[in-house]
């Protein structure tokens, strides 16, 4: 029901005390100092094995943004056959699988095999039992010195973002003008095409016509 006139609000809720609740972010500085200390804790404890799994750079959806690449959730099949890695191996020496992701571009799927080569050309296998290297597998010495070279291994292999800014071309570099109009061309092309039948029903009756004629 509307209030006309000067009356009482009803349900009036304006003593909150709303300053011993609010809440304030001081600390954020001090989180982020746990927060580092925490990643490198878990590198150390993770140490020679990279932090995360390398993950595919994959094009941002919608027309809006697919400007920007960005890390996928994984590696297709398809960039794991093309690359020789076989797909059970793959989540074993830190590589990130999806078996959703279909490759729609062969210009994507180039550049996440290019990435699984290159990280499995710089990856060094440790055996997983002393003494019992297999094939593959990285011997003493080369496990020795590698230890810095593994632990930096995901880092050494970025996302790199493309540009984004849109930038101007001279009208000289500009395509030339369709004569007409480009609108006007098109639908004289549809309707070409979908009359042609029936133009040259149309012709070829005229034609027969004045063949008559001329008997």
């Amino acid at each position: 029901m509307a209030i006309k006139h000067n009356q009482q609000i009803p349900h009036n809720h304006f003593r909150k005390d709303w300053q011993r609740r609010v809440r304030v972010h001081f600390d954020q500085p001090g989180r982020k100092l746990r927060r580092r200390n925490a990643r490198l804790s878990k590198a150390a404890a993770v140490a020679p094995r990279p932090v995360d799994k390398l993950r595919p750079v994959v094009r941002c959806p919608t027309i809006k943004y697919n400007r920007r690449v960005r890390a996928g959730r994984g590696f297709t099949l398809t960039e794991l056959k093309e690359a020789g890695i076989p797909r059970l191996l793959a989540p074993t020496i830190g590589i990130s699988v999806d078996h959703r992701r279909q490759n729609l571009s062969t210009e994507s799927l180039s550049a996440n095999v290019a990435r699984l080569k290159e990280y499995r050309a710089r990856l060094i296998l440790f055996p997983r039992k002393i003494g019992q290297p297999k094939k593959g597998d990285a011997t003493k010495e080369e496990a020795a010195s590698a230890k810095k070279t593994v632990s930096s291994l995901k880092q050494s292999l970025p996302i790199v973002h493309t540009d984004a800014t849109i930038k101007e071309i001279s009208k000289s570099d500009m395509p030339e003008p369709i004569e007409g109009g480009a609108y006007r061309k098109l639908r004289d092309a549809r309707s070409e095409a979908r009359n042609r039948g029936k133009r040259e029903k149309r012709a070829k009756e005229k034609a027969d016509e004045d063949a008559a004629a001329k008997k």
